[in-house]
């Protein structure tokens, strides 16, 4: 065998190689309108099938599950973060920082400080009464309520005007009060805020609009709360991040008793009026402010 044979038959080999298993070039010559066998069809790649698409979760189901969860646990604490925007004359929006903490012991014990720069006040419940202390004033109220957090809660509001943030979240029909707002719901995504996933979820009234970031990863728990005033003037928004919740927390009798400071002053709450909205008074000046 010559030299060009040789090399012939070595290209032979490797075209042999690397066209194993598909038809060779002498046989797609010889029968060109051949029609492929059975085998062959089927080897052919069918069009690709549409992509079933998961059911995007129901925000009302995970909503649900926070309320259940909250509602199982005898006691807990958090805290929380709050951003609350003021509208003043001319549509000027300041934002005002608030510094909350709540101590939570069912069915009859409940506990708010809120400390920021323009309110610095606590709230007791006993079981008997509701105390509300301005530290800034150093003035009390004292209010006979019924012996459990969701009906406390309630007279206190519907009587006297009386609410204290994020205490809907002590409620055991806490989603009863907001489904009873909610005209439309909806799930946003799966967000992720320092490598924590959360469902985004939105939900819409009237005259507001709830986004809750709740918990994906462990326990069902809020993390983030933003209000949005729809109908008023500049549309503020609350916003609350809430963090280091405790469900197995030491929680004292004496944690939820109220002790006049010394020259605290005993004032009344006034009624609120059929059909009238609650005021509340003028707020203080942030410290270091100009007027």
């Amino acid at each position: 065998m010559n030299k060009r044979a040789l090399i012939l038959t070595v290209m032979a080999l490797v075209l042999a190689t690397m066209l194993s298993g598909v038809p060779s070039l002498a046989q797609t010559v010889q029968q060109p309108k051949a029609t492929p066998p059975p085998a062959e069809k089927a080897a052919v790649p069918a069009p690709q099938a549409e992509k079933t698409t998961a059911p995007e979760p129901d925000p009302q189901q995970i909503l649900q599950k926070m309320c259940d969860f909250l509602k199982s646990q005898p006691q807990f604490t958090y805290k929380a973060e709050v951003a609350d925007d003021q509208v003043y004359s001319g549509g000027k929006k300041l934002q005002y920082n608030i510094d909350v903490e709540t101590f939570v012991r069912r069915p009859d014990r409940l506990r708010v400080n809120a400390e920021g720069d323009l309110v610095d006040k606590q709230f007791f419940f006993d079981g008997k009464t509701i105390t509300l202390y301005d530290k800034d004033e150093n003035v009390y109220g004292i209010l006979e309520v019924p012996p459990d957090i969701e009906s406390a809660l309630d007279k206190a509001n519907k009587e006297f005007g009386v609410r204290v943030a994020l205490t809907d979240l002590a409620s055991p029909t806490l989603c009863e009060h907001i489904g009873k707002r909610i005209k439309h719901s909806l799930y946003v995504g799966l967000s992720k805020v320092r490598r924590v996933p959360f469902h985004h979820l939105s939900f819409d009234g009237d005259q507001t609009q709830l986004q809750l970031l709740i918990d994906a990863w462990d326990k069902p728990l809020p993390r983030k709360v933003v209000l949005t005033h729809k109908q008023l003037p500049g549309s503020p928004q609350w916003t609350a991040y809430l963090f280091d919740w405790n469900f197995s927390p030491q929680l004292p009798d004496n944690l939820f008793a109220f002790t006049p400071p010394q020259g605290a002053e005993k004032i009344k709450f006034i009624p609120v009026q059929a059909g009238q909205t609650p005021k509340s008074k003028p707020e203080k000046k942030k410290k270091g402010g100009k007027s």
